[in-house]
């Protein structure tokens, strides 16, 4: 009689090692490759009141006319700040945050604005007009940050026939 030798059941050991040098590699070469998009939402105020809601008088309401012959920087109770004129199609953006910085250094605690934005006025100029009222790039140790200005931005159509008021000083004859 022949005799049956059992075979001893012995679990093979799987060899990961190659596959986890593999990963070792892959995952920082996957991560360093990746393309981190960042959305941006630009919150938006309208203006507008209730009906029979009046601002306090002692409010300052500050208002920045964006029209193709210009910008004006205004006060809406007290009158006109500023006003920029284009120069070679070129809006002064530059001008614009220097006198917004002014405002804020009074006001520190205002942090709206009215961006009244004329008809023929294309998308990127308003898009680089608001991003000029929101911040300015400032420098702190060495880095460059963005400095706060007015971040809530309300927007407001300006009338039709919205004149820069150089311009219509000079056209009705005031400015002779």
């Amino acid at each position: 009689m022949r005799r049956r030798h059992r075979r001893l059941s012995v679990s093979p050991e799987l060899d990961i090692t190659a596959f986890l040098n593999l990963m070792i590699v892959l995952v920082p070469v996957l991560l360093l490759g990746m393309v981190f998009s960042q959305v941006r939402m630009i919150e938006l105020n309208f203006p507008g009141m209730d009906a029979g809601e009046a601002p306090a008088p002692e409010e300052f309401r500050l208002v920045v006319t964006l029209i193709p012959e210009g910008i004006e920087i205004a006060d809406s109770d007290r009158g006109l700040i500023r006003v920029l004129p284009t120069e070679e199609a070129v809006q002064d953006f530059e001008g614009l945050r220097q006198v917004l910085r002014q405002i804020k250094n009074r006001v520190p605690e205002k942090t709206d604005v009215v961006l009244e934005v004329g008809q023929d006025i294309d998308y990127q100029t308003l898009i680089t007009a608001m991003d000029t009222v929101r911040s300015y790039p400032a420098v702190v140790a060495a880095s460059v940050v963005e400095g706060e200005l007015f971040p809530d931005v309300s927007l407001m159509d300006a009338p039709a026939d919205r004149k820069l008021a150089a311009n219509a000083r000079l056209e009705s004859g005031e400015g002779a």
